[in-house]
């Protein structure tokens, strides 16, 4: 279960990297890419992944240390890796203030920055979906799920939930004219 909402949590991700992708090649043929959903994803990723989604999988990762170091050694640090993945969004929220004051920027740097981000996500999620998950189902064991449960907080996705925020309107629009449309490329 725990793995489950861990891998589904994933794939929210990844529909808002595809989103901030877009968005970005808006950017890159000089338009007016959305600034607000731009905005809205940078909030998301600062509030649910680095508040609750990575902890959960912290524990996780720590149970799989004592059960299999084998293959926690293989997956890595995954710590430094979330804290990377928290560095490289300060650096996109950074440059896309920077952008909204109007400052000089060159596009291809503010590209590089954003890019960078993107790539780091879809590289740390993929890791994750093919060697730590798969780990930590095969090496743990139900009390050590029990534990986990036990010790995890269960806040609503509040992007992704019926208990959504605010905050995050603008994006699920988006999120949806996106599904949508891809929908009708589709067909």
């Amino acid at each position: 279960m725990i793995i489950e909402r861990l891998s589904q949590e994933h794939r929210n991700i990844e529909k808002l990297l595809a989103i901030l992708e877009r968005e970005l090649q808006v950017f890159d043929l000089g338009d007016r890419p959305d600034y607000e959903v731009i905005g809205a994803v940078i909030s998301y990723f600062e509030l649910y992944p680095e508040v609750y989604h990575h902890p959960q999988e912290d524990l996780v990762f720590a149970k799989l240390k004592i059960r299999d170091p084998g293959a926690a050694a293989k997956i890595g640090d995954l710590a430094r890796e979330h804290q990377r993945g928290a560095e490289l969004l300060r650096r996109v929220a950074h440059e896309i203030a920077n952008v909204l004051a109007g400052r000089e920027l060159l596009r291809q740097d503010v590209h590089a920055i954003v890019h960078d981000f993107i790539e780091h996500e879809r590289r740390h999620i993929a890791m994750e979906d093919r060697d730590f998950f798969p780990a930590a189902v095969k090496a743990l064991e139900p009390q050590d799920w029990t534990e986990i449960a036990s010790a995890m907080s269960n806040p609503e996705d509040p992007l992704f939930s019926e208990a959504a925020e605010e905050t995050f309107d603008a994006l699920r629009v988006r999120i949806s004219q996106l599904e949508q449309e891809a929908e009708a490329e589709r067909h």
